[in-house]
């Protein structure tokens, strides 16, 4: 990628400590409001544990897009507003999950301690400052590597969110989809988090590809289409839930597995300059998969533990293709 010039850095590195230090007053003032000068408890409801999560929630997307548009400011199409969108949820979402971890570790280590009126007002304020600054220069800096970082951080902490959420606390006697089936905060956070997830995917897909040079374009085309396919079929996924549509969900999660198969299979002859053993690597997922279906078939695992693994190698895949194809794109166009 071409290097900013160096006053652009200094200007974007600016921007971001400006944007912070507007985050921090503003949500300190919130604050002021919300508790009236009152100690509140660490976590929980009515906590700044939950108070400074939403807020930094609320503001890691609104400095990410603004971080966008700082970089970005031609037109965009509508893919590029869906990017844009999915992004900065991803972000937002980010930020409330990591501050409410953060708290309810905080609150086991001080048990049943509250913090004071003033803390109270200078941590949340800290809280906003830190992530309008970090998602502000992750837009003026998103790449390839770091968009795969979000895209494993968003499905790693979205899934511990509903798993931790989950009403009923033996769901993983059934399957991983049946955290979609409830009617509570924990199916609604495991079904946007596949739903963004599955756009994201969609994203790494069309940049991921884009500026690979390749001997064989119909191949690059073809890589393209399967990665979109699945990161359609994972949206699919979290749309469709599992008791209401069982075999629309069942189908479209049935259908990432077999395009996942196709393109680790066909990807040395459509890329023939990808790396010999990232190529094996993927042949050893997909046999892994293909054993974990007949464990699972014969009654050694079960559907929770396959889809676990499964998913896991699926998408470690996918991060791994990204870095490879970086090096390609890096090794060929020197």
């Amino acid at each position: 990628m071409p290097t900013r010039p160096p006053r652009r850095e200094r200007r974007i590195e600016s921007l971001s400590l400006i944007l912070g230090a507007g985050a921090f007053v503003i949500v300190a003032l919130l604050a002021m409001i919300v508790f009236r000068f009152q100690p509140a408890a660490i976590a929980g409801q009515g906590s700044i544990g939950q108070f400074a999560a939403v807020c930094s929630g609320a503001v890691a997307v609104v400095a990410f897009v603004t971080g966008d548009l700082f970089v970005k400011r031609g037109r965009r199409g509508f893919l590029g507003i869906v990017d844009l969108a999915a992004l900065a949820f991803a972000h937002g979402v980010i930020a409330v999950l990591t501050w409410t971890l953060a708290s309810v570790i905080l609150e086991d280590a001080f048990f049943s301690a509250e913090v004071f009126a003033l803390p109270v007002i200078v941590l949340s304020g800290a809280v906003a400052a830190v992530t309008a600054y970090v998602a502000f220069l992750s837009a003026t800096h998103m790449d390839l590597t770091l968009l795969a970082i979000l895209l494993a951080v968003f499905l790693i902490e979205g899934m511990l969110a509903s798993m931790l959420t989950a009403s009923d606390p033996l769901w993983w006697h059934e399957h991983l989809s049946s955290l979609g089936a409830t009617r509570d905060i924990s199916s609604l956070t495991f079904n946007l988090t596949l739903v963004v997830a599955g756009v994201m995917v969609t994203t790494l897909a069309r940049a991921a590809t884009a500026g690979v040079p390749t001997s064989r374009p119909a191949g690059t085309a073809r890589v393209r289409l399967c990665l979109i396919l699945i990161g359609v079929f994972l949206a699919l996924v979290g749309v469709f839930q599992v008791d209401d549509f069982f075999w629309l969900h069942t189908g479209f999660a049935s259908g990432m597995a077999v395009v996942y198969g196709v393109l680790v299979i066909r990807l040395p002859v459509w890329v023939p300059d990808i790396s010999r053993s990232f190529v094996l690597l993927g042949w050893v997922f997909f046999g892994v998969l293909l054993l974990l279906g007949v464990l699972y078939g014969v009654g050694y695992y079960t559907l929770t533990a396959v889809e676990l693994v499964g998913g896991t190698l699926v998408f470690t895949w996918i991060i791994l293709f990204l870095r490879n194809a970086a090096a390609v794109q890096h090794d060929l166009t020197r």
